[in-house]
């Protein structure tokens, strides 16, 4: 169990932030910005202000249809990561036990003990390709256990956890009487192989997403929870204390990219299949690495066989313009995080870099 103190920042967001303005950025985890000018928005669609108090209603119904749930089961966030927060903050209160993946995204550690969580680990080992193991989990497990998070596909390393695994994580926390909070922003980067949400699998079950990682429509802020009903409801009364309510525009423009979501998806995947050959051209057969590469996704996560990461991220921004996301930030350093959305003839200049620079080293 973790004895951290309590903390109110991100080491990996203020990372993120300050290093990533690069040509080549292959630290990225999402695809490139779809532009606005691909949508069908006009002006005249558009207003600064609308009936958006507990949910903008359109945009309540779009989700819902979307997700294939009611629309009470929809709590419309700022982005995956305020989901997150929102779901952990009306899920939980200052001691309760949290169990979270190792590894995983930094967020979900900083936000749970933020809150006041008293966070223990499972882990998703690379000898058995990131997947989950539910016996790792009960090991863990307490009466105290209020919440238990996963990332599907899994952050850092696309790994996908099929619907039975999910099942009988979910067995576990009834157990116990805990949520299941899965983290799904990823998810419909498995595209034809991606499985349904994990919202239908049971009321312990709470989903997040996003039109971020895989639509990159990320200046929406378009994101969401899916949860059984009560919470939803506690989830926008405890919103009044933090958004209040969102910027209309971006309300407006998401029930439009909704609609869309199909061309929008098929302009994904294409630009994804591509990168994901160049991937396994250029950069998987290297034997300075070791790589579980499922297939799909958006993210890698290979590990460096020989020197150092933070020496290799340094060759590449200092000499080649080029970034990654270092493991340690990850919690596993000898490791660093590829994403493979960008621009397919900037990704291959980059993932060129990246050769280069592991040479060097």
């Amino acid at each position: 169990m973790s004895k951290s103190p309590r903390i109110s920042s991100s080491v990996y967001m203020q990372w993120a932030k300050k290093h990533v303005q690069v040509k080549h950025n292959l630290a990225s985890s999402g695809i490139m910005n779809y532009p606005l000018s691909a949508l069908p928005v006009r002006i005249e669609d558009l207003e600064i202000t609308g009936e958006s108090f507990y949910g903008y209603a359109p945009l309540q119904k779009a989700l819902a249809h979307h997700c294939g749930v009611a629309p009470e089961q929809v709590f419309s966030a700022l982005g995956t990561s305020f989901a997150n927060h929102i779901t952990m903050a009306a899920s939980i209160v200052p001691g309760d036990e949290v169990l979270i993946e190792e590894p995983t995204y930094e967020l979900l550690i900083s936000t749970a003990r933020y809150l006041g969580a008293k966070v223990k680990r499972f882990r998703r080992r690379a000898e058995n390709d990131f997947q989950i193991i539910p016996k790792e989990i009960e090991k863990v497990i307490s009466k105290k256990t209020k919440l238990i998070v996963l990332t599907n596909l899994h952050n850092p390393s696309s790994a996908l956890t099929d619907e039975k695994t999910l099942k009988q994580i979910g067995q576990i926390a009834r157990s116990v009487n805990a949520r299941v909070l899965v983290d799904e922003v990823y998810l419909d980067a498995a595209f034809a192989q991606a499985p349904r949400s994990a919202i239908h699998l049971g009321k312990e079950f709470i989903v997040t997403s996003s039109l971020t990682k895989v639509y990159g429509l990320s200046g929406l802020r378009c994101g969401w929870v899916l949860a059984e009903p009560k919470l939803v409801k506690k989830m926008w009364l405890l919103n009044d204390l933090f958004a209040s309510i969102p910027p209309h525009p971006s309300e407006l423009i998401s029930v439009i990219a909704l609609r869309q979501l199909d061309e929008i998806r098929t302009w994904s995947h294409a630009i994804f299949s591509e990168n994901l050959t160049t991937l396994k051209k250029l950069f998987l057969p290297r034997k300075d690495i070791q790589c579980f590469a499922p297939g799909y996704g958006t993210i890698v996560f290979p590990k460096l066989l020989t020197g150092k990461v933070d020496t290799l991220a340094s060759i590449l921004t200092r000499e080649y313009d080029t970034s990654i996301a270092p493991g340690k930030y990850f919690e596993m350093p000898k490791h660093f995080r590829v994403g493979f959305g960008s621009k397919p003839e900037i990704f291959h200049a980059g993932l060129q870099n990246l050769c280069r620079a592991l040479d060097a080293l």
